[in-house]
């Protein structure tokens, strides 16, 4: 079995009318920022913000009547399991969700909106994946894997049809790698119309699944560890997807944690547009690897939008402090009224903001008539946060970055 290049025709036709056809347009802020040729497909405006309703809906569309009545299940806590559930709702098909325990509770709320029944089970993804299973066989339900299945990978395949036919002259092609499932239907498709076009599996450093598969060495022993790229963070690509990948993907490269951190603050401040860790992949391979891409066409996904308010807005804040836009001081002097008053006077005057004070009397490196203060304060760049530090030690009160 394998996957034919007649299948995602079949799907891109099958899916037509129900899924968004999402845009894929040239960020010419992105392209001077990593000195390649960017062009960005959306998969964020889905419905249910990620490319994932491709695979599920074109398997759901293939069942047989007594299959749709008898129902389907899945094991997932991402976004696999929101478009299956949406999509099976919308065509009547009822749908079982398997969740682990850990799952936080507004995937497990958003999945019951979109339609489906929802079984917590299991510590992870495994035991929950083996409860689906059993549930499968004891009520003859159809199993939809998120990506070790070829009617899904045929769906998936159709992100990379519509990119060539928006952006003809693509050469290359970064791609986010979890299961397997989106590399093997975009390779599938894009090496048929394009035989030339270079195929870069992208993967978190600390779960190189398909790298390790790649080299022969158990993948379950050199993954693992908190990435904000989650919805890639799988521990064993799939068998048939790696068959299917392997003989078409010119390149992994594996992706430390600050270039996704980077990658999902530039689509939110450049684009406009809210991405989660692993939807901003393959511009943070982009952002890792620049020479790799410099004055290439490049085609990027963004996978899904289906991120924690809080996690994105810690993402941005941490941004923020990267490039020196938010920076702590410390300041030692006499503890001696108006000393704050004097320090954030210059401050000001600087153009700064001042976002907390610390005042500490009792550091025992600080003499006992002395005090410490941490200041937190917002600049506008490096350059400005390095002026407010000169301002500061010239008035006699020499500042610290922490």
């Amino acid at each position: 079995m394998t996957l034919a290049f007649d299948d995602i025709l079949a799907a891109k036709d099958r899916l037509q009318g129900h899924i968004e056809r999402t845009p894929c347009r040239r960020s010419r802020t992105l392209s001077e920022i990593t000195g390649a040729d960017v062009w960005v497909k959306f998969e964020n405006l889905q419905f249910t913000a990620a490319y994932k309703e491709r695979g599920a809906l074109n398997k759901l569309l293939q069942l047989t009547e007594a299959e749709k009545k008898r129902g389907v299940i899945a094991a997932s806590a991402g976004n696999h399991s929101q478009g299956l559930a949406y999509h099976a709702a919308r065509l009547g098909i009822p749908v079982t969700i398997v969740m682990p325990k850990a799952t936080p509770f507004v995937k497990v709320q958003q999945t019951r909106a979109h339609g489906a029944v929802v079984v917590i089970d299991g510590e992870g993804y495994d035991e929950a994946f083996a409860f689906a299973m059993k549930l499968r066989d004891e009520r003859d339900l159809v199993f939809v894997h998120p990506f070790n299945d070829l009617d899904v990978m045929a769906g998936q395949g159709t992100v990379a049809l519509e990119m060539l036919e928006d952006a003809p002259d693509l050469e290359i092609l970064p791609i986010p790698i979890g299961g397997g499932g989106l590399i093997a239907g975009m390779a599938t498709a894009a090496k048929h119309v394009k035989p030339d076009i270079r195929i870069v599996g992208v993967e978190p450093a600390m779960y190189p699944s398909f790298t390790a598969k790649m080299r022969g060495v158990n993948a379950g022993v050199t993954t693992g560890g908190a990435t904000i790229a989650e919805g890639i963070a799988v521990k064993q690509v799939g068998d048939l997807s790696y068959s299917v990948v392997r003989p078409l993907v010119d390149e992994v490269l594996l992706i430390e944690e600050p270039f996704f951190e980077r990658a999902v603050a530039l689509y939110c401040n450049v684009e406009k547009t809210v991405t989660e860790g692993a939807g901003a992949a393959s511009l943070a391979a982009l952002l890792a690897y620049p020479e790799r891409f410099r004055g290439k066409s490049c085609g990027l996904v963004i996978t899904g939008g289906n991120i924690d308010t809080r996690l994105l807005a810690s993402v941005l804040t941490r941004e923020l402090v990267r490039e020196q836009r938010i920076v702590s001081l410390r300041i030692i002097g006499d503890d001696r009224p108006g000393l704050l008053g004097t320090v954030s006077a210059i401050i000001g005057r600087m153009g700064a903001n001042i976002i907390e004070v610390a005042h500490n009397r009792l550091a025992l490196d600080v003499p006992a008539k002395g005090a410490e203060f941490d200041i937190l304060i917002e600049t506008r760049d490096a350059q400005h946060t390095q002026e407010i530090m000169d301002a500061l030690r010239e008035a006699g009160y020499p500042p610290r970055a922490v």
